[in-house]
């Protein structure tokens, strides 16, 4: 039998997003081997010290990565689109030692405002939600080959993804429905997750890790705290009810959830505590960093 761990790390990360370009970025800083792919390497720019990849052409990376992280939502005919095109080179990677799957909170579905934690059997109302939980259970078939972890994310915000851009375009809604909770993490404690759980020593397996901050929270809390951290007033109330009449159908479904994510297990697990436990902290962090950068606000 191969022994994997003589194999120096290699991480790949299918997908040179917001997330998951911050990872690779990261990862390569720490002095990881890090590729990443893209299905329009031409007009994409990799960060420093990560090598840029075709998806069409990863195949042979797969000789010897020891890591791999997928991040690209399930397509909604086609599934997986990473396990669609390289399933059985994945299962048959002779060094693979750990795979993360990006999933969302959405496998868990409505729970009226209640409280879910890892252990909680998923139960999706949304096709986008049962398109999510697929995509895990067959990832989760990596499991007897590797460590496999599912990274169940909340609501992304972080530097270029935040309500300060909402709020310095004139775009914002602060819409208000009460009772009405959402869950986030900022990018950065994602990064940070991530690296935790790969670096961790563990034998083929499955687990459930929630990416989520410690305070759920109504939306319109998180638009009036960047108003005020920006000295500006905030938008006006907007009633759930008006603003739906121009929802789109995904904007909708996003809505038609009410759910508390907990994430205490992810933790103690990882060993790791959040940089931005709650919205407050990540948007002080954000904003500060655009002034340090001189953008605008």
């Amino acid at each position: 039998m191969t022994d994997r761990s003589a194999f120096p790390s290699h991480l790949l990360v299918f997908g040179l997003g917001y997330t998951g370009a911050a990872i690779a970025a990261t990862a390569a800083a720490a002095g990881l081997r890090v590729s990443v792919t893209s299905r329009d390497p031409a007009h994409r720019v990799p960060p420093a010290g990560v090598r840029l990849l075709a998806f069409a052409e990863a195949g042979p990376a797969l000789a010897d990565v020891t890591h791999v992280l997928a991040t690209a939502p399930p397509q909604e005919a086609a599934g997986d689109p990473v396990l669609a095109a390289y399933g059985p080179a994945l299962a048959a990677a002779p060094a693979l030692r750990w795979v993360g799957y990006l999933s969302s909170t959405g496998v868990y579905g409505d729970r009226g405002g209640g409280w879910v934690d890892e252990a909680t059997p998923p139960a999706p109302g949304q096709a986008r939600g049962r398109r999510r939980l697929a995509a895990e259970r067959a990832w989760a078939a990596l499991a007897g080959h590797a460590a496999v972890d599912l990274l169940r994310l909340g609501g992304i915000y972080g530097p270029g993804r935040s309500p300060f851009d909402d709020l310095s375009a004139g775009r914002a809604r602060r819409i208000v429905r009460p009772g009405q909770v959402f869950s986030r993490i900022h990018r950065d404690d994602i990064v940070r997750a991530v690296l935790a759980a790969l670096a961790q020593p563990r034998p083929p397996g499955l687990r459930v890790l929630n990416l989520v901050d410690d305070e759920p929270v109504e939306t319109a809390a998180v638009i009036e705290e960047a108003a005020r951290l920006l000295g500006v007033p905030p938008p006006p109330a907007l009633p759930f009810e008006a603003a739906a009449l121009g929802m789109s159908a995904m904007a909708l479904s996003f809505w038609s959830e009410n759910r508390r994510v907990g994430c205490a297990r992810t933790r103690q697990a990882l060993g790791i505590s959040w940089r931005y436990p709650t919205y407050r902290e990540g948007l002080r962090a954000i904003l500060a960093e655009q002034r340090a950068d001189g953008a605008p606000e």
